[in-house]
This record gives C-alpha cells, structure tokens and sequence, in this order.
C-alpha cells in the first residue's frame, strides 16, 4: 500500500492547497503509516490533492534549549539551516489541512516526532511576540479567523488505559496551536500492535479512507477556509 509524496486526484482543479498527511512512525510500514495512508487515498479518491510525508525520511536535530528563537530575527530557530524542520513547518503551514499518524510509546509520540514538536517552540516565542510578551490567549468574545485543522491518527498497541493518549493530545494541541493550527477531534485506535494489523482491518481501512473524502469535500466547498 505504497503510497507517492505527491498524489494527485483527477479532476482537481486547484481549488484548494494540498491536505498533508504526516506519518510519524520511525518504523515503515507500521500500522499508523497504513492509517495516514488510508486517509491520503481518501483524498485522492475524491479528486482531491495530498502530500503524505515520512518524518522518518527527514532529519531534524532536538531544541537545544538556548532560547535564542525568543529573541532573533523573525524568532528563527538557530538550527534551521542545519536540519529540515523548517521545510517541514512550510509544508504543514501551506496545507489546506494537515493530517498527522503516529503511533504512540509509552503514553507518548515516538522520540523523533517529539523532537519535532519541541522544535516548535520558535512558534510560541512569535505568539508571545505578536501578544506584547504576555503569550494571553485571544479573548473569547473577539471574533475568530477560522484556521486550518490538524486531524490526529493516534495508534496504540494497547488495548486499554484510560489516559493512553492523554499526554500525546496535550502536547499537540499547543504544538498546532501555536502553528495557527486547530485541533480537530482525535481518530484514536487501540489495539493495532503486530506489523499488519491495521492493514488487515478492511472496514476500519475503509472508514479513514471515507473521512479523507469528507475532509477533501469541506476544504473545496465553496467558501471553506480549512478543514
């Protein structure tokens, strides 16, 4: 179920900039990469355009803590020419909506996507910015510019534990959130442990494919702004 960076569905007229879908799995062919996977054939499916995208593939250093993005040029991160988390960033932050698999480890995202989020902390530093320093929320009662959705693919190997992705949604709700992201409600899938398990699962297949679809068609309805 190989699926190319670039996909493009018939029919699509550049209505809308590319979904991308973020496989976070350091091991290929696992069962969150078959879950993206699925929803990026949705897309295509429906005539629509997706980039799917192997963090794997990609190399990008931990924060180093040194807070030089709080207050450098444009809150550039020191290792930005260094590694390619930048080229990631743009890829996500030029997305009609972005679409991110992962499986989770030990209550968590693996290392190499952590290190990933961590590397958004120059997000939060021009939030603050933008904020005169305080980094405050916007009030509730100020009117709001819709923004494009991050949909979350979250595989567990478990089949229980009440709070298995409690600590991996936390991180990624402040990570989209200073993107300029919004959350959209979770897909967490429990019990997918052995390499193919997921892929076995014809009618779960089948259900993100859908949703890839339905996610294609909110974005290109006339007058949509995201997903």
């Amino acid at each position: 179920m190989n699926m190319p960076s670039h996909g493009e569905g018939a029919g699509y007229a550049g209505a809308a900039a590319p979904v991308v879908v973020l496989c976070c799995s350091p091991r290929a062919g696992g069962n969150s990469d078959m879950a993206g996977q699925a929803v990026a054939r949705g897309v295509m499916a429906v005539g629509g355009e997706c980039r799917t995208i192997f963090l794997r593939e990609y190399c990008v250093l931990p924060c180093l803590g040194c807070d030089a993005c709080a207050e450098g040029p444009g809150h550039r991160c020191v290792l930005a020419e260094k590694d390619d988390a930048e080229t990631l960033f743009s890829a996500m932050l030029s997305a009609s909506a972005v679409v991110v698999a992962s499986p989770i480890f030990f209550y968590h995202v693996p290392a190499g996507f952590k290190a990933f989020i961590d590397r958004g902390q120059r997000f939060f530093h021009a939030r603050r910015a933008v904020a005169g320093g305080s980094g405050r929320k916007a009030d509730p009662e100020e009117p709001r510019t819709p923004r494009p959705q991050a949909h979350t693919l979250l595989v567990s190997g478990r089949k229980k534990g009440a709070r298995l992705f409690d600590g991996a949604l936390l991180s990624l709700k402040y990570f989209f959130e200073y993107m300029g992201l919004e959350l959209a409600e979770p897909t967490l899938l429990r019990g997918y442990d052995k390499p193919g398990d997921l892929a076995a699962d014809a009618a779960l297949g089948a259900r993100l494919a859908w949703r890839g679809g339905e996610l294609w068609r909110a974005i290109s309805a006339p007058g949509a702004t995201g997903g």
